[in-house]
């Protein structure tokens, strides 16, 4: 984070709306689906750590500025599962095509872990509890996926079954988490509705 505080100041002195962030780091996780589905594997991987890197710019230079809204922490949340259905929908279809069978399920199974993360902690806070436990959220994801992606073929088949695996767990354990919480095994009310992140 502190490598990235000089392009911080930059873009806050040039009172750029966030949400044109959101919008270009959707397009390059769209971009990023391409080369994955391409089988450019470490083109596809840079490309989506560099959405990562979007993604935590929306939210900076809203809060620096004081214009986080309601609607940009929808837009970001809405954009962000765009991303990831498009990219794990591209990393699948390579997989198909390489005749990986294993590996395409792998994906799927981490598209609907990803969507639950997320899904789960909506609704976790719709009802007024706090749900941001887990050890697969979105930034683990795309770090493990681009990094993965840009090591080799075998090492990003294995980071998308660890992403399978560790994604659905945090949406079992976000669930837990709640029923813990509101049988008084934790007390994890909601303080903020307005969080930027996802």
């Amino acid at each position: 984070m502190g490598l990235l505080q000089p392009v911080f100041r930059v873009l806050i002195a040039l009172e750029i709306n966030p949400n044109m962030f959101t919008t270009v780091g959707f397009f390059i996780s769209v971009l990023s689906a391409y080369f994955f589905a391409r089988g450019s594997l470490r083109l596809g991987g840079g490309l989506f750590i560099l959405s990562g890197i979007f993604d935590v710019i929306d939210g900076q230079v809203a809060r620096a500025t004081h214009r986080v809204t309601k609607f940009g922490a929808l837009y970001d949340s809405a954009l962000d599962r765009y991303s990831e259905v498009i990219i794990l929908f591209g990393i699948a279809y390579y997989f198909i095509r390489e005749d990986l069978f294993l590996a395409s399920v792998a994906a799927c199974v981490a598209l609907g872990g990803s969507i639950m993360v997320s899904y789960v902690r909506a609704r976790a806070e719709g009802l007024g509890f706090s749900c941001k436990v887990g050890l697969m959220q979105r930034p683990e994801r795309i770090v493990t996926l681009g990094i993965t992606a840009l090591i080799h073929e075998y090492v990003f088949i294995g980071g998308v079954i660890l992403v399978a695996l560790l994604s659905n767990f945090t949406a079992i354990q976000r669930i837990y988490h709640i029923w813990a919480a509101e049988n008084g095994k934790k007390s994890e009310k909601l303080e903020n509705l307005n969080d930027w992140g996802t």
